[in-house]
């Protein structure tokens, strides 16, 4: 290339630049309305989608061959109802470093306070707490598999109990969906809870004998038509109160009914102390658990019972378990001493 050549080339590259840099900004300018416009089209033919796709659901479930479940969307208002004297309750949920009591350690805490009324229907949520706790060991993979949780995401967590406290402070009850598990290790990281009454809806509600396949909280919204993200405590508290205040029973009572109905019975703690090694196997299909003897607790099978059911299991131990008559030790249980780590359960 020349030199006169190059030096016209030279001369002419700025403004050739400032030319295609001002015809891009201009072409930008006329596409920006454009984008604009596809988005709201876009908007519309969402809109326009899901219509179709809950008419297309509706068609489904009149046909026998098919059951559709649609997403739980979390609410906060349940009733209009008017009540004079609502009482408050919590529903709680842990996510933990594992299933055992004695090592598994709080990663997140969750708790939904709600209002309902005397007779067990609810009202409304209040308030809703969301935390996030960093164990003193990483979590184990799996966990973090099963619930997204990461070291990462808890790392410099932690959970004031002064804020538990104040949240929980005017609650009459604590519900979780497995307070033999969730109330122990709640109450280990946070004393405060040991001050309540609880309440289990998993083994408090019989949901078999109402129809449901099972009693874990996937099947329970799938007998409600439902889905929901599971294994993040937020979501599974959302989805039980869920499950609490739909109609249960003959009498279609809210389920929350029937399980305050249950909590508010006392119960008979039965020990079985120094039964027979081979009516181990006897005892625990009749119910009873095993209490290895921790926290001063006694070491032997035990099981709870109503009061009216009460000389009939100490007859049924006297002749099929011990063979002899027995006076056997007995402890009254009530919803502030159930599934507390000062009883094996």
């Amino acid at each position: 290339m020349s030199d006169d050549i190059a030096g016209r080339t030279r001369a002419r590259g700025p403004h050739n630049v400032d030319r295609r840099q001002s015809s891009a900004m201009a072409e930008l300018r006329r596409v920006e309305p454009r984008v604009e416009i596809d988005l709201h089209k876009l908007h519309r033919e969402n809109l326009s989608m899901s219509v179709q796709l809950e008419d297309f659901a509706r068609h489904l479930e009149q046909s026998p061959d098919f059951k559709v479940l649609r997403r739980l969307q979390p609410r906060d208002v349940f009733s209009h109802r008017s009540c004079e004297q609502p009482q408050t309750g919590i529903v709680l949920d842990t996510e933990t470093t594992g299933l055992d009591l004695d090592k598994a350690e709080v990663i997140e805490l969750a708790m939904l306070k709600f209002e309902y009324s005397p007779d067990g229907e609810i009202l409304r949520v209040i308030d809703r707490f969301s935390e996030l706790r960093q164990p003193a060991n990483p979590i184990p993979l799996e966990i973090s598999n099963l619930t997204g949780i990461t070291d990462e995401m808890v790392a410099g967590r932690s959970i004031d109990p002064a804020v538990v406290e104040a949240f929980v402070a005017d609650a009459s009850i604590v519900i979780a969906h497995n307070a033999r598990f969730d109330r122990p290790i709640a109450q280990r990281a946070w004393p405060v809870f040991k001050n309540f009454d609880w309440a289990c809806s998993l083994d408090e509600i019989p949901w078999r004998e109402s129809g449901y396949e099972g009693a874990k909280l996937a099947y329970l919204l799938m007998g409600a038509g439902l889905f929901a993200e599971a294994h993040r405590a937020i979501g599974d508290c959302q989805a039980l109160l869920h499950i609490l205040s739909l109609p249960f029973g003959a009498e279609g009572k809210p389920a929350l009914s029937a399980l305050l109905a249950h909590a508010r019975q006392a119960t008979i703690r039965i020990f079985a102390v120094n039964s027979p090694y081979d009516r181990k196997d006897l005892l625990k299909a009749r119910g009873y658990r095993w209490s290895n003897g921790t926290n001063g607790l006694r070491r032997c099978w035990w099981r709870d019972v109503s009061e009216r059911d009460l000389e009939a299991e100490l007859a049924f131990l006297s002749a099929s378990v011990f063979l002899r008559p027995v006076d056997l030790p007995t402890q009254r249980i009530t919803a502030r001493e159930r599934y507390s780590t000062s009883a094996p359960s």
